[in-house]
């Protein structure tokens, strides 16, 4: 089947269903020869990075609104208007092959249409680019609500942001230093003619100058590398784990944290928790890649009545559910899925999982809170009504040289230092112990 059907199949499923692309994109994959396969995750995450700027140019090419009940016919000419404006593919091929898929929707009508609006993009480029300049959420490519937000909450910041947002994420892997040094990985990797350079702020990471496939890199199946932002690689040592300890996970899949303490320290008592049966199984699957071991329990971390054996944590680390709005650039279809009322509902669940985990953990312990969003309302808001709420917490500073000092926390915005956008404000109750034995490289 052609790939811009496929892709169109895939993406009417984003638009029309709410489906996230890392659900519907991999079975799109698997209809389509190796060959093809770069193009299809081209079209579909391309088209869910411009969308906001792809719908006002498609609006201003329509004689009458879409049918809202046709999402695959509308991903369709969104995918041929990506081509256009956004790819080196030529004009006529780019319209050739869209309407050949369009052929293979089993709508009649959709290849003439398809035709028509993308023969009139070329001629009319100027007025309607003229159109998107005049939009602002168009010309960022960003939904409203969405952009309305950076600008309240980072005044200064919103444009770099949304640049990250926009921009192709780095291909940064986590190196188990349980099985090789970064150095000597670093070397492996340039034997094999893949160049990559290591992340100052984060021990174990390096970052490719082209992405691969993770299957190709050398001893990945043996679990001596996994893929993973080096924003993340920031957790375990916050956390500042010792051997022995008991430690939670909670929100645990899918397990790329759980695995970098357990390389950290590998004697742990570990508990991965999450609600997802589905999503923990892709915990126990990388745990066995990397020849690791924890305890996986299913269950909801702001119901620790129904899964707690009573037993208290030296640490917990609360990885928790939020608008993922710090990682867009990786997953641009957060764009399309995420609602401004979502925040609210997010927010409520964070404290939540806060109020509900802080008994868990002993006097002396820590909790890490941590989000990959950038909206204060999930991350610093969060941890100032916890705390609120829980005069005996204690907000630790956290000095780093990544990222920025807030009030309480710090914050990674998209794009500084290469990372994705994280937040992270460390908890303790009283006399909790310092030492941060898998400390941040500083080169």
């Amino acid at each position: 089947m052609n790939v811009r059907a496929i892709a169109a199949q895939a993406l009417g499923q984003v638009l029309g269903e709410g489906r996230s692309l890392a659900v519907v994109l991999p079975p799109a994959l698997a209809r389509v020869a190796p060959r093809d396969r770069g193009l299809l995750r081209e079209l579909c995450y391309g088209v869910c990075r411009w969308q906001p700027e792809l719908q006002v140019l498609l609006d201003g090419l329509l004689n009458r609104p879409l049918d809202p009940r046709e999402p695959m016919v509308r991903a369709l000419l969104l995918v041929g208007l990506y081509q256009l404006h956004h790819l080196r593919i030529p004009d006529h091929a780019a319209v050739a092959e869209t309407v050949a898929a369009a052929r293979q929707v089993r709508k009649p009508w959709a290849a003439s249409l398809t035709n028509a609006v993308l023969r009139s993009f070329p001629r009319r480029r100027a007025e309607l680019l003229a159109r998107v300049e005049a939009d602002t959420a168009a010309r960022t490519a960003h939904p409203r609500w969405l952009l309305e937000s950076l600008q309240e909450d980072w005044p200064d910041d919103w444009p770099a942001i949304v640049a990250a947002n926009n921009a192709r994420p780095p291909f940064t892997l986590r190196v188990n230093v349980l099985q090789d040094r970064r150095d000597a990985y670093q070397a492996r990797l340039a034997a094999v003619g893949k160049h990559a350079e290591p992340v100052a702020v984060a021990s174990a990471a390096l970052t490719l100058a082209e992405p691969v496939e993770p299957a190709a890199l050398p001893g990945f199946a043996e679990g001596q590398v996994s893929v993973q932002d080096a924003a993340a690689q920031l957790a375990a040592p916050l956390l500042a784990v010792e051997p022995g300890m008991r430690v939670l996970d909670a929100c645990a899949a899918p397990g790329g944290k759980t695995a970098h303490l357990l390389e950290c320290i590998p004697d742990l008592d570990l508990t991965a928790l999450d609600q997802d049966g589905d999503r923990l199984e892709r915990v126990r699957d990388n745990l066995n890649r990397l020849r690791l071991a924890a305890r996986l329990v299913r269950g909801d971390a702001s119901q620790p009545a129904d899964w707690w054996d009573g037993v208290p944590y030296d640490r917990i680390l609360l990885d928790a559910p939020c608008s993922a709005t710090g990682v867009i650039r990786r997953h641009p279809d957060i764009k399309l899925l995420r609602r401004e009322t979502d925040i609210a509902a997010l927010a409520d669940r964070q404290q939540a999982m806060l109020l509900a985990l802080w008994p868990l953990l002993r006097p002396g312990g820590r909790l890490l809170y941590a989000t990959c969003s950038v909206l204060r309302r999930e991350n610093d808001q969060v941890v100032a009504a916890f705390l609120a709420a829980q005069p005996e917490a204690q907000a630790q500073p956290i000095r780093a040289d990544w990222g920025r000092a807030l009030a309480l926390g710090r914050q990674i915005l998209p794009g500084e230092g290469g990372m994705d956008g994280f937040y992270y404000a460390v908890l303790v109750k009283p006399a909790a112990a310092e030492g941060t034995p898998c400390s941040p490289a500083r080169g």
